[in-house]
């Protein structure tokens, strides 16, 4: 059979766009995520709607929080300059798919580590930004008592999120009988928690923590209850298959925690080159950069961008900020906490 030219030109067309709008997945598997990231000249970094202290929008637009410097830590090892950054604000639901697709380049969004999502997902964490945990807050008086005091409530909880598989499985190893009310976004869960939809809301710790502060009465008006029913290790997440940018977003986290073991703060970083054993744990290893495709002086722009771990902490959730959360968990090892960075070298 004869094709005529103008159907071959039409089939070729259609074959160009089905190649434009193939899933940026299958081009995670070529380890080409820094390579694209370069051409744009901007990192694409997935973040939540709005959560005080680790990323949230200003009304000038500027983005705060630990998810938020650490995506600056990030554009300034890979493009030299901390403000190459776009955020893009993403509910719990919607975060996988984007990485998928290719909308974001990670996702920093207080995601929490689990087997079933590297598994069943095919995404990386990086590793562990925030050792979290899971809580309730409710509304005083009914904060007098325990999570034993919902039994039979109506709980809210953000849609998309392994809060929702956790309180299921403690309410029904627990007989409480707890009525999940799955809400689309954590806005959302927030304003119908605060408009007596739900007699209690389930979340992370920290984001409870933040969420009260919110509290129309004032946060004297709500309790977070003392049970901790669940480990909600948060960090960064990758698309599976590319080694080279997983191992650079993993090993810019680690950066940060290794400048805190040894000293390094923002301030003193340039002082403190000259000591042998930052300048070892922080110089240049040439193999290893032509490895991962970054230019030379990736660790030290990253510590300068975002200072060392604890100064990352203090500054957007501790004592001094308006979440006051104490170090905790998120302490060094060497200080009775689980930060730990492997060696460098």
């Amino acid at each position: 059979m004869k094709l005529s030219a103008h159907y071959v030109a039409m089939v070729l067309a259609g074959f160009l766009v089905l190649l434009q709008t193939l899933p940026a997945r299958a081009l995670a598997a070529d380890g080409d995520t820094l390579p694209q990231i370069r051409a744009r000249g901007v990192l694409r970094c997935g973040v939540s709607e709005g959560i005080q202290g680790f990323s949230i929008r200003d009304a000038a637009g500027r983005w705060s929080g630990i998810d938020a410097d650490f995506c600056r830590a990030l554009a300034a090892a890979v493009l030299g300059d901390p403000a190459k950054v776009t955020y893009v604000p993403l509910k719990a639901s919607a975060r996988f798919p984007a990485l998928a697709e290719g909308v974001v380049d990670l996702l920093a969004r207080n995601t929490t580590w689990t087997l079933r999502r590297e598994g069943a997902l095919k995404v990386q964490f990086a590793g562990i930004l925030f050792y979290d945990t899971q809580a309730f807050l409710v509304r005083r008086p009914e904060g007098a008592g325990s999570v034993s005091s919902l039994k039979g409530a109506t709980v809210c909880v953000e849609k998309g999120t392994s809060t929702d598989v956790h309180l299921r499985e403690y309410s029904a190893d627990n007989q409480l009988d707890i009525k999940p009310l799955v809400i689309d976004s954590a806005l959302e869960a927030r304003r119908a928690f605060y408009g007596g939809r739900c007699s209690a809301y389930a979340a992370d710790l920290s984001h409870l923590t933040a969420v009260r502060l919110e509290a129309p009465g004032g946060p004297q008006t709500v309790d977070i209850l003392p049970e901790r029913i669940a480990k909600e290790p948060l960090g960064p997440v990758v698309r599976g298959g590319d080694l080279s940018w997983l191992t650079l977003v993993r090993w810019v986290l680690l950066t940060l925690v290794t400048a805190e073991e040894l000293g390094v703060t923002r301030d003193n970083l340039q002082a403190r080159l000259a000591d042998p054993a930052v300048k070892r744990a922080l110089a240049d290893d040439d193999d290893v950069n032509r490895s991962l495709g970054v230019e030379r002086g990736w660790m030290v722009r990253a510590v300068q961008s975002a200072g060392n771990y604890g100064e990352l902490f203090d500054r957007n959730v501790g004592l001094h900020t308006p979440l006051k959360l104490e170090r905790g968990l998120n302490r060094l090892w060497t200080q009775g906490g689980l930060m730990y960075a492997p060696p460098l070298r």
